[in-house]
């Protein structure tokens, strides 16, 4: 199991450009961002990468971890490790909400092992769930993906984009040949964990920032007011002349 724990760093943050997640504008001092690489074959196989992030207030930093499996005589532990670090940051960090970008993949998957392999957990009980993507299709009135999402708000991403295909084909090898994992290049698996990082951490960006994307659409639809009001205008004259 390659587990990795890493701090980053965050810019000051403005609590007017926060998302307001139901009257509340700090909530992101109290979540977890979450998201998982995951193999599904007709039925959810296993949990590849677990990652998550929080806001740890007084040092200004998120702090990053990840859990990657090796073999198939892994694919329990990943889920015992996912279930003791939300318990820790429940019960000693007093997280109360789970932030993700389409979330409900996600939790299918783990809710689906978990209830498989007999670890008892329920999200429900311990967290309120604030899904991105579902916020932005009610306040924007269209669909998004992350990564085009990440462009509005005008974040590079680091490391190479990986489809699921991908990573779901590398997990099924993993699961399949034990020594699969040792013959892996260690720069392919360096870059699966990057690309799970950037997924935890820019969602946590994008909450924080929210405000600016929202601003930057009303400055456009008043903008296109405008030019729609002026070609009106036009066109009476010519049809006046």
């Amino acid at each position: 199991m390659i587990i990795r724990e890493r701090e980053v760093f965050v810019d000051s943050i403005t609590e007017e450009l926060v998302l307001n997640f139901e009257g509340v504008k700090d909530c992101y001092k109290q979540a977890v961002f979450f998201d998982l690489e995951h193999y599904v074959y007709k039925k959810p196989k296993c949990v590849g990468v677990f990652g998550a992030c929080y806001y740890d207030n007084e040092t200004s930093k998120l702090m990053v971890t990840q859990y990657m499996i090796e073999n198939k005589g892994e694919v329990i532990d990943i889920l015992h490790l996912a279930k003791r670090y939300f318990n820790r940051l429940t019960e000693e960090l007093n997280k109360k909400y789970i932030v993700t970008f389409s979330g409900n993949n996600d939790f299918t998957v783990i809710n689906y092992l978990f209830e498989k392999y007999g670890i008892n957990y329920d999200f429900n009980q311990h967290f309120t769930s604030i899904d991105i993507q579902k916020i932005y299709e009610q306040t924007f009135k269209q669909g998004v993906g992350l990564k085009v999402l990440e462009k509005k708000f005008g974040i590079e991403r680091e490391g190479e984009l990986i489809s699921g295909s991908n990573l779901a084909k590398t997990f099924h090898k993993v699961l399949k040949d034990r020594e699969y994992f040792e013959r892996m290049p260690k720069d392919k698996i360096e870059k699966i964990l990057i690309y799970n990082e950037q997924d935890v951490v820019n969602l946590f960006h994008i909450y924080v920032h929210w405000q600016n994307l929202v601003n930057k659409v009303a400055e456009e639809a008043k903008l296109n007011e405008i030019v729609d009001e002026e070609l009106e205008e036009k066109a009476d004259v010519s049809c006046m002349a």
